[in-house]
């Protein structure tokens, strides 16, 4: 058996008391959509080590007197966060597997309008643009 921190362990319970909380606590934050566990058939709640690690950031803004709906906020913000980097280092990748994939067929200058792209043997208009081109 394979076990991640995706992989829902816990009963409520347990995850109560790993994070230094009251049972009852973890279903309020559920029905508020702040941690949301996995349920199996029978309803019940089984949290992940990812749960456990959100309830306790969640008990600690709660300390420094951050209210529900600004901890919820937070989270939202930090999952859209973690989404964003994905997705900015996968375009990252497949825009190094493009470049890498065809050498020497693009050029580019940077200058007061940007950067634009040239045809091979072109010269940007402005002599105080920087050029950046490959050898074949």
């Amino acid at each position: 058996m394979d076990i991640s921190e995706d992989t829902p362990l816990f009963l409520i319970s347990v995850a109560a008391e790993l994070c230094g909380m009251h049972p009852q606590t973890l279903r309020q934050y559920d029905r508020m959509g702040l941690v949301s566990p996995t349920r199996t058939m029978g309803k019940s709640r089984r949290y992940t080590m990812q749960d456990v690690i959100k309830l306790r950031e969640v008990s600690k803004l709660s300390a420094e007197g951050v209210s529900l709906e600004g901890i919820k906020r937070v989270l939202e913000l930090v999952n859209e966060n973690a989404e964003l980097s994905t997705r900015v280092r996968d375009l990252e990748r497949e825009l190094a597997n493009q470049v890498m994939s065809q050498p020497g067929n693009r050029v580019f200058a940077a200058g007061d309008q940007g950067v634009i792209r040239l045809n091979p043997g072109q010269r940007p208009e402005r002599s105080g643009s920087v050029v950046l081109w490959r050898r074949r």
